[in-house]
């Protein structure tokens, strides 16, 4: 077959839809946010392609999806934003193998110094012989000057996640857990006010009368009610390192310290933190806020044990290596394979190219500013999908079906043109490309597209056009289509951009120590290219609020009530945790199930209406609705749990009825269908408006959060600050919040953005959308490049000021104006992406008068 055929597919949204999709194309799926793209290739090609795949070698355990028939399936990759990897040992080295290859040729052209000799030389030169001791093999090598035999230092040995690697005192790790003292007490509360935040209720009382009982001991005053940061030293010394500790010894040498907790043996904050800390495993999880990492004291962050991080190699040393951008490291294997005799070329020739090509791929996808040491966690979702795109490039295998979930996600619009050239490359190679975007440029690159929508959550799920993009603009009831077609006029008066926060001297990881000011009462875009430090000045320098570091201040932060973190962090870990309940909406909704006639007549309260704890949760899948399948090498699968059918209760609960629906159809509507259903229902129609006004109308109550996009994420959280806290004085700080939204999701989302900045707040956008940018009242954009390239203030001002600048940025929002009209969009004049549109003008007006 020469397409993929998908008939009658019901799963989720989707409304008994059937498409064909060409095969060993690059096919692009547009649509609203919530119209369905995802359940389509996920949620239903996907899983069936593993389904099927699976069955064919005799194996079962995979659900099929609702759908009536999928031909013309292959074995199935999926790359999505979702796929996070929590170890902190995992690095970019790690993860593409970078890493393993450099090893390799540190193992065979490493030059260090001979410790019976002291001269330097290479492993290239020296004879190697192996022994077995104990049952193992262990390689020796001969010094070329002197004859003396020692250990040779192998891949193993330039490994950190080895211990024969690893420096010992990090084990490995580059960093060291510490207590962050300012945090672990608050010196404006007294112990009584609850100073320890970790000692909590009867333990703080507990604490608390140990700590004046030490102080009784050495004959010092007890401060009841006294704020902790007018402790005197010893006082101080005793709370943070306990009774026995150096100070005291040294202040009372003739003084026993006591014995017992009767006699005011007091442990200390520090102490017990770390005591926890160690129990735990050397995670902090709850603790965490009580700590910071700090550089290993012995390898200064470098990983490696003092003799693996002394070799060199063209006379550069493996951790020196690490901390490259990849751009660089790409020149110094140049350099390297330029200096190599014929005998270290064949040692090496093989490790040397495959360095080549997986570096060349990784810049292709706008991955060059990246070091290898850099911690695959502090990865933004897009930045790992990028990874694996460039990883999967080294495969040969054909006939297979990719699906990747927006590869443009965090890429700066530079690197776009990249990103297609790999996507076309995988295609090339004769496989099937399905890509989930909201990118023009991506649109218009596509061999074919298809159309979701018309709206999101049960108002999409249906195929709205198909065909190239020119036909999608034609099509009737495209949202893609229509929004790309429509002019749509940008903003033109900016709100004054009055005093605001001072940053001086901003130098951190690659920022060259400018000066820059963000005005307050303004809606601000930091742009830049990927890697440029737009999230180091804003999340690094500007979340931590005033302060000063050499040669720099941060300062105007302590005018705002508060400042609201919203980053790409994920919300939890817990499966169990899902939008209603994360809302607070859920608590509203078991109160109101528990207050109905059925409800009150079997005695049931709202714990029983409660999926978390045992009482009227179906106790087979404890809640879930489902249990898990191990599947070995393959993705744990979920399976319907047997006994509820998947309704998580059991049925004296699911017989209650509220306005017609059990506890667990309620959780099914999306929140859109509940804001209207419970409109009467102040605590629970408050929390959905708001959900709603950031574009999560279409999630459902109880979908999990981990199943959440990095985008969808952010948007939550912001709702969650505003149900909570409102938005006066507020500084907001936001990472890219726009990711995984249809254009038009996002003219939806800048209208709130808008209001919160009318209601009083400050809005601070990491961006690199151009709705946004054109939209916003102020632009800091940083450059020129990412990286060691990048860290420099390029410009600061208007959106219109800063199209007569020549920044990257400038460049791609031209750019857009011109891609728009060759594609046949609709006309505009270039300067009405940052000028002119009087209508928008009166409708900005009307809103705030600035």
């Amino acid at each position: 077959m020469d397409f993929i055929s998908i008939q009658h597919a019901r799963e989720g949204n989707l409304q008994d839809i059937s498409v064909q999709i060409p095969k060993n194309r690059l096919v692009v799926f547009t649509g609203l946010s919530g119209s369905g793209k995802s359940t389509l290739l996920v949620d239903v090609l996907f899983q069936e392609c593993q389904r099927q795949y699976l069955e064919a070698m005799g194996l079962q355990g995979i659900r099929k999806p609702q759908v009536e028939r999928v031909q013309g399936a292959s074995p199935a990759v999926l790359i999505s934003q979702t796929d996070q990897n929590k170890n902190p040992r995992s690095t970019v080295g790690t993860l593409t193998d970078l890493y393993t290859d450099l090893r390799m040729i540190y193992e065979k052209l490493g030059v260090r110094r001979c410790p019976a000799c002291g001269g330097l030389i290479s492993a290239a030169d020296c004879r190697e012989d192996t022994e077995k001791i104990e049952g193992e093999f262990h390689v020796y090598m001969t010094c070329c000057l002197c004859g003396h035999r020692m250990a040779k230092l192998t891949r193993t040995e330039f490994s950190f996640n080895t211990r024969e690697g690893a420096c010992p005192t990090c084990e490995g790790l580059g960093q060291v857990l510490t207590v962050d003292r300012s945090r672990a007490v608050d010196a404006a509360l007294s112990l009584e006010e609850g100073a320890v935040a970790f000692w909590e209720g009867r333990y703080a009382e507990y604490e608390t009368g140990l700590f004046y009982k030490a102080l009784g001991h050495y004959g010092l005053p007890v401060p009841k009610g006294q704020p902790a940061g007018e402790l005197s030293d010893l006082q101080r010394s005793i709370l943070m390192e306990g009774a026995v500790c150096p100070a005291m010894q040294a202040a009372f040498p003739h003084l026993p310290p006591p014995k017992t907790a009767s006699a005011g043996r007091f442990e200390g904050v520090v102490p017990m933190l770390l005591k926890r800390l160690a129990q735990r495993g050397g995670e902090p999880g709850a603790l965490a806020p009580y700590f910071c990492s700090l550089p290993c004291p012995d390898c200064g962050g470098e990983r490696l044990n003092r003799e693996s991080r002394a070799v060199t190699v063209n006379g550069t040393r493996l951790p020196a290596l690490g901390a490259l951008p990849l751009k660089k490291l790409s020149q110094w294997v140049e350099q390297l394979e330029a200096s190599l005799s014929e005998k270290a070329r064949a040692m090496t020739g093989d490790y040397l190219l495959d360095l080549h090509t997986k570096l060349a791929r990784l810049s292709g996808v706008g991955l060059d500013y990246l070091t290898l040491d850099r911690q695959t966690i502090t990865l933004s979702g897009g930045e790992l999908q990028r990874l694996r795109l460039a990883a999967v490039l080294a495969s040969e295998l054909t006939g297979v079906i990719y699906i990747l979930d927006e590869p443009t996600a965090g890429l700066h619009p530079r690197d776009t043109a990249g990103m297609i050239d790999a996507l076309k490359a995988l295609r090339d190679l004769g496989n099937t490309v399905l890509v989930i975007e909201h990118d023009p440029e991506v649109m218009q690159a596509a061999d074919h597209m298809v159309d979701i929508g018309p709206g999101a959550g049960r108002q999409g799920g249906r195929v709205m056009g198909q065909g190239t993009l020119a036909q999608i603009l034609c099509s009737r009831g495209s949202a893609t289509g229509g929004w790309l077609s429509a002019p749509h006029p940008v903003k033109t008066a900016f709100r004054s951009a009055g005093p605001g926060i001072q940053v001086r001297g901003a130098h951190k990881f690659n920022l060259k120590g400018f000066d820059v000011m963000i005005p307050a009462g303004c809606l601000t875009a930091v742009t830049g290219p990927s890697g440029s430090g737009k999230s180091t000045l804003i999340f690094e320098l500007v979340a931590k609020g005033d302060g000063s570091w050499e040669g720099g201040t941060v300062s105007g932060c302590s005018r705002f009530a508060r400042i609201a973190e919203i980053g790409q962090a994920p919300l939890t870990r817990m499966k169990r945790s899902n939008v209603a309940t994360y809302s607070e909406v859920y608590t509203t909704l078991r109160k109101l199930f528990a207050a109905c006639p059925e409800a009150k007549q079997k005695g049931l309260s709202p714990g029983h209406f409660s999926f978390n704890s045992a009482g009227g949760r179906c106790e087979n899948c404890e809640g879930l609705g489902y249990v898990t399948s191990n599947l070995l090498f393959f993705q744990d699968q979920k399976v319907v749990c047997p006994l509820c059918g998947g309704r998580q209760f059991q049925e004296e609960i699911l017989s209650v009825k509220y306005k017609g629906r059990s506890i667990h159809e309620m959780l099914q509507l999306s929140v859109e269908e509940a804001a209207a259903l419970l409109a009467d229902q102040r605590a629970a129609a408050r929390p959905l408006g708001l959900l709603m006004e950031v574009g999560l109308g279409y999630l459902t109550l109880g979908q999990p959060l981990t199943t959440l996009s990095a985008g969808e994420a952010q948007r939550l959280k912001l709702a969650k600050e505003l149900i909570v806290k409102g938005a006066a004085d507020t500084l907001y700080l936001l990472d890219e919040p726009t990711l995984g939204l249809h254009p038009q999701d996002i003219a939806h989302f800048l209208l709130l953005l808008n209001k919160l900045v009318d209601a009083g707040g400050t809005v601070v956008v990491v961006e690199h959308d151009r709705q946004i940018i054109q939209n916003s009242d102020w632009v800091i954009d940083l450059g020129p490049g990412g990286g060691e390239e990048g860290g420099e203030l390029i410009f600061t001002g208007t959106p219109a000021q800063l199209l007569d600048r020549r920044s990257v940025t400038a460049q791609f929002l031209s750019k857009g104006a011109k891609n728009e009209r060759s594609v046949g969009l609709a006309p505009r004049d270039p300067g009405q992406y940052l000028g002119g549109a009087a209508k928008n003008k009166r409708n900005h007006q009307k809103r705030s008068a600035f």
